[in-house]
């Protein structure tokens, strides 16, 4: 795809991979709507960026993705191309997630995939032109311990994005699922490195991340899984998961020793043996 004057919605803009997304479509001749929730980050990044401009939005509502696209259309008079980054992680055990925090991930991570495209779509679909890119992960087809929520919003968009690219089929609207592995940024605690270390875990720097999502965006693809040994052992655990169970049974007691609980639960432990 040709990324020259195309009008790109980015979320999840002001973070690690997507400042380095951003500067890499700028670089491509892209024109840019930066969506985040820090006006701040968004201006810094904005004016290192030719014509790019910036939307401060909350994702995790239906309101608040109609708002940033809408904001988008009139600032670049239009939208070709969907990149959604925006995403909330977690790490620890499930019996310690909060409530809140759950349905908080689940609409960040999934439903405003579905709540942008909606709202991105019809135009699309009228000029028969258009691409829809998610950043998922590979914890989208290969759940870990101590991911077990951040895993199940991966999944249901991995599942969304399956679905919606095969009934687009016929409309000129491509769709890419892009699922890196570990990547070093703001969104993890440190006790996920200190994880990592402990498991040998490949951890990926956003730029790396950034560079694999614009090729896949140039060639239009349907799917990408980032990195090895990763790819492969999602399509092993998509052939025998009971292989992939028993591996995992030593890194579930290495997790435990990591994972924290929820600070709502730490502050009130009171809660948790009533």
């Amino acid at each position: 795809m040709e990324l020259r004057n195309r009008r790109i919605l980015l979320t999840g803009a002001s973070g690690g991979i997507g400042s380095a997304l951003a500067q890499r479509l700028a670089a491509a001749g892209a024109r840019l709507a930066l969506v985040g929730r820090r006006h701040e980050a968004l201006a810094r990044l904005a004016s290192g960026l030719p014509g790019a401009s910036i939307v401060v939005a909350d994702l995790a509502t239906a309101a608040g993705c109609r708002a940033a696209v809408e904001q988008a259309k009139a600032s670049l008079s239009g939208v070709d191309v969907l990149v959604h980054l925006a995403g909330q992680g977690s790490f620890r055990c499930f019996i310690d997630e909060d409530a809140d925090a759950m349905e908080q991930m689940l609409r960040t991570n999934c439903a405003s995939a579905m709540w942008l495209a909606q709202a991105v779509l019809p135009q699309m679909t009228a000029r028969g032109d258009g691409q829809l890119v998610f950043c998922g992960s590979v914890l989208g087809a290969l759940a870990l311990p101590g991911y077990t929520v951040y895993a199940a919003s991966k999944f249901a968009l991995r599942g969304f994005s399956e679905g919606l690219r095969r009934e687009l089929a016929d409309s000129g609207v491509s769709v890419t699922y892009v699922a890196p592995r570990a990547v070093r940024t703001a969104l993890n605690p440190p006790e996920v490195y200190e994880m990592a270390k402990a498991t040998r875990m490949a951890v990926d720097t956003p730029e790396a991340v950034a560079e694999q999502i614009l090729a896949a965006m140039r060639r239009d693809a349907r799917e990408a899984v980032l990195g090895w040994p990763e790819s492969w052992f999602v399509r092993l655990n998509a052939l025998w998961p009971a292989l992939v169970d028993r591996a995992m049974r030593k890194q579930a007691e290495v997790v435990r020793r990591f994972a924290k609980p929820h600070p709502t639960q730490q502050a009130q432990p009171e809660q948790q043996t009533s």
